[in-house]
């Protein structure tokens, strides 16, 4: 299972809300949806989550075994 905790935490560092992150990279309201469900995202989302926050893919996602 993949879970955003990291992403949520990373957020909170840098005083940026859900919302903005979703305005800044141009997702759409089911991604944020799916980010607060650990619903799988396409590696693009990442990537962009990533050039957006300035960080390393470990400061969004974690993986948790079944």
């Amino acid at each position: 299972m993949i879970s955003y905790k990291p992403l949520l935490l990373t957020l909170i560092k840098k005083d940026i809300k859900l919302t903005q992150l979703k305005e800044e990279i141009g997702v759409s309201s089911g991604t944020i949806s799916k980010i607060n469900k650990n619903k799988d995202l396409s590696l693009r989302v990442i990537n962009d989550i990533c050039n957006f926050l300035n960080c390393e893919i470990e400061d969004v996602i974690k993986h948790i075994k079944d």
